[in-house]
């Protein structure tokens, strides 16, 4: 438990507020101010440990203050107890400089003198207060359901374009409740939607609620390698995915079906999440352009072998031409196997005479 005296509750009402050892994007964190704490009395003064205080480097914490127990290893519980510092905002890191703690904890009667404290010689305490995030996943997820509720809007074909991005939110880590919808409004012509987003019990969203503007966008299932491809390898059914995405923008020669890639070969070398287009795959050639082929030609009753020479390269199933080295006759065979062109007569209709 954290102990505030009264002394402490009239000097922080009096304004001695404790700045946030808070970390800001891009810049550096700014160190903590301790929070007013009483000084010890005689009998606690005399209960002081004289060695084997430890300041800790890096403490990790929920609450909102900092106890010269999470900052000291190896205080007593009274001691332990007392509040030090104001903690980060939630999901945030900071620092407090070694001197500012030794500072706090002397003139709260912890520790008797600086060399009470062990601190393995580094400079700073860092300070994280931790968090449960809430991703743009999450916050979609919370939307969508909203709408389908409240509007019976299917919005499973739909996503959520959030006006300046997908906000960064952070409530206290011990709440495992849904994000859920508080407040909703939608236009179904224009698709346009306000919504208040809370978690049930949490302080941060009832002081700073989360409120969020944005559209939902039609989408269409698009297929996207799941890894880096390179150029030549042939896709396999793990190697890709199918998501759904905006559809402005994708084009009309966009893959929609996953078997239009699986066993295709890379024409080029692919980006991993990269929606794939028809001339990004093909067939894998078998037969190449001027190589050795076996001609097998069939008619009823009669099979022939010969070698040929493909003219073009091809896939499983492909129509190429081959030409026969001895008579130079150029003849269209559809490709049946690696090497292999299968030629077939052509059925001609005879006229009858009257």
């Amino acid at each position: 438990m954290i102990r505030l005296s009264l002394a402490t509750f009239l000097i922080l009402a009096g304004g001695f507020g404790a700045a946030t050892a808070q970390a800001q994007p891009g810049r550096a964190p700014a160190e903590g101010a301790p929070v007013a704490v009483a000084s010890a009395g005689p009998a606690q003064a005399a209960a002081l440990p004289a060695s084997g205080l430890r300041l800790r480097s890096e403490i990790h914490l929920a609450r909102d203050l900092v106890t010269f127990g999470d900052l000291i290893q190896g205080l007593p519980g009274d001691l332990a107890g007392l509040a030090a510092f104001r903690a980060p905002a939630l999901g945030e890191t900071g620092t407090i400089q070694v001197g500012r703690v030794v500072e706090a904890a002397r003139g709260a009667g912890v520790i008797r003198d600086a060399a009470a404290l062990q601190n393995q010689g580094f400079a700073q305490v860092v300070v994280t207060r931790t968090a449960r995030r809430i991703g743009a996943a999450e916050i979609e997820a919370a939307v969508k359901a909203g709408l389908q509720e409240r509007f019976g809007v299917d919005a499973r074909l739909f996503a959520l374009a959030i006006d300046g991005g997908a906000p960064a939110v952070a409530v206290e880590p011990d709440l495992t409740g849904e994000l859920a919808i508080a407040d909703l409004a939608f236009d179904a012509r224009s698709r346009r939607l306000q919504a208040r987003l809370a978690v049930a019990g949490s302080a941060a969203l009832r002081l700073k609620p989360l409120r969020i503007s944005g559209q939902l966008v039609e989408t269409v299932e698009v297929v996207v390698p799941r890894r880096a491809i390179a150029r030549g390898e042939t896709l396999a059914q793990g190697d890709v995915a199918v998501e759904r995405r905006p559809r402005d923008g994708q084009g009309t020669d966009i893959i929609g079906d996953a078997r239009a890639a699986i066993d295709k070969v890379a024409r080029r070398a692919l980006l991993a999440g990269v929606p794939l287009r028809n001339g990004d795959v093909q067939r894998e050639e078998i037969v190449a352009k001027g190589e050795l082929v076996t001609i097998v030609y069939e008619a009823p009753g009669l099979l022939i072998t010969l070698r040929g020479r493909a003219g073009e390269a091809g896939a499983m199933g492909d129509v190429v031409s081959v030409t026969n080295p001895q008579s130079k006759r150029t003849l269209q065979g559809t490709i049946t196997g690696p090497g292999r062109v299968s030629v077939r007569p052509a059925i001609g209709r005879v006229a009858s005479a009257n």
